[in-house]
């Protein structure tokens, strides 16, 4: 029997430890010489082009590291930038991080800033974990002997986001991370929709809850961009749940549909404002806000960029704030600042989400107050399908991917508080 096989049949610890490491494993990933595939101005970057399924080699475990049997993984919007080589090729991190750790540099880069699995082996520094521990990562990768991660994980000179600006990342049969990522995985959920959560989730966290965010209270009121997204879902959840007003943006009346099953009161159709860099356009969203709640947001929850920026700065109270984590149409904004200075406003960049913070979010998902926004899953061998599915915004919540699972629905430890919270919530992203 193989570790991934041994793995999957639910093999003890001592039986795990026993059993060899493989040489290579299956993994998707990216080829150092196809970075030049597509021209400057292609107008389709179709990521299924360089993003490839296949064996690579078995990396060295690290001191403060662990390998985890992955049994399911996530798309997120980071894979679909890697696999378009953009804003720049993701080998040139790597071949940055191979200054300091040559293990990373190689003509391969496993992508995958989620997973979830079972962790087969530990680095002899690692005190808190131990083989056979059933686990979900975190996405951020620091240096745990810098001192500013004692006040911040996130702001570490170092920082990288794991199966980004790392290789051996979560979309994969194995994975390679640092023992500061690993959080118990939530009893009540399945290997895929444990393995949806934690980069979007903890990212929404920090941008609306935690001390370095906008600080939502009770009463505000929060719009939010791309609401059914993978940013987006979770953060409807936390403001409803933090006694927040969401008002959710969605693109499509289906959307609109699901935001309104989620509990979100107040919905807007993008669609009505057909072009958010006139001023024009701006208004008429204010006002839209207004109809709908009777004042101005005060958090405009951001990650779509260019696009919807302007407006951000805009529709946003006197005295309130725009917090961004994000440009997936584009980096460049433009916005008037006449909006910002003169209603004293607030624009709060957040990236990603520190140990503390992740630990307080995976809090909420294993109580069953926050609940997985995935909404289809495909198998490994189909990861380029599901990042051209994310790329192309077909999907709503989250887009998962089984590795080492053989199918669906399996993981749950806990049914009990399954039943509690209920297949109707659990599966809401599943059912539309």
């Amino acid at each position: 029997m193989t570790l991934a096989q041994a793995v999957v049949a639910g093999a003890e610890p001592d039986e795990l430890a026993r059993l060899d490491v493989p040489a290579t494993y299956r993994a998707a990933h990216l080829r150092k010489d196809e970075v030049g595939t597509f021209d400057q101005d292609e107008p389709d970057k179709d990521v299924r082009r360089t993003l490839h399924v296949g064996e690579v080699p078995m990396p060295e475990l690290a001191e403060d590291e662990v390998l985890i049997a992955v049994l399911a993984s996530a798309i997120n919007f980071n894979t679909v930038w890697s696999a378009m080589f953009e804003p720049i090729p993701t080998f040139a991190f790597l071949e940055r991080f191979g200054r300091t750790d040559p293990r990373h540099d190689l003509p391969t880069h496993v992508l995958g800033s989620d997973a979830a699995g079972v962790v087969v082996r530990t680095g002899r520094a690692v005190r808190r974990w131990r083989i056979g521990d059933r686990v979900v990562t975190s996405p951020a990768y620091v240096d745990g002997e810098d001192p500013v991660v004692q006040h911040d994980g996130m702001l570490a000179a170092d920082l990288r986001a794991w199966g980004f600006e790392t290789n051996f990342g979560g979309l994969a049969d194995f994975a390679v991370v640092k023992a500061t990522q690993l959080l118990p995985k939530p009893r009540h959920l399945t290997w895929e929709e444990a393995a949806c959560n934690m980069l979007c989730a903890s990212t929404a966290y920090r941008m609306l809850v935690g001390e370095r965010g906008a600080r939502m209270k009770q009463g505000d009121v929060v719009l939010l961009w791309g609401a059914t997204g993978g940013l987006g879902g979770y953060g409807v959840q936390l403001v409803l749940g933090g006694g927040g007003i969401p008002v959710g943006v969605v693109s499509s009346p289906e959307k609109a549909e699901l935001l309104r099953r989620m509990g979100c009161p107040y919905v807007i159709d993008r669609a009505q404002f057909d072009d958010l860099g006139e001023e024009k356009a701006w208004r008429r969203l204010g006002a839209e806000v207004r109809r709908l709640v009777g004042e101005d947001p005060a958090i405009v929850f951001e990650h779509t960029g260019r696009e919807t920026f302007g407006a951000s700065v805009y529709v946003a109270r006197r005295g309130g704030a725009v917090v961004t984590c994000g440009s997936s149409s584009g980096y460049t904004h433009e916005y008037d600042n006449r909006h910002l200075w003169m209603k004293l406003k607030r624009i709060i960049g957040s990236h990603g989400a520190n140990y503390q913070e992740c630990h307080e979010v995976n809090r909420l998902i294993s109580l069953g107050l926050i609940h997985p926004t995935l909404s289809t899953v495909y198998p490994l061998t189909g990861a380029a399908e599901a990042a051209r599915a994310v790329q192309l915004n077909q999907h709503v919540g989250k887009v998962g991917v089984l590795a080492l699972a053989p199918a669906e629905g399996l993981g749950v430890e806990d049914p009990g508080l399954r039943e509690r919270v209920g297949e109707e919530r659990l599966r809401l992203f599943r059912s539309h």
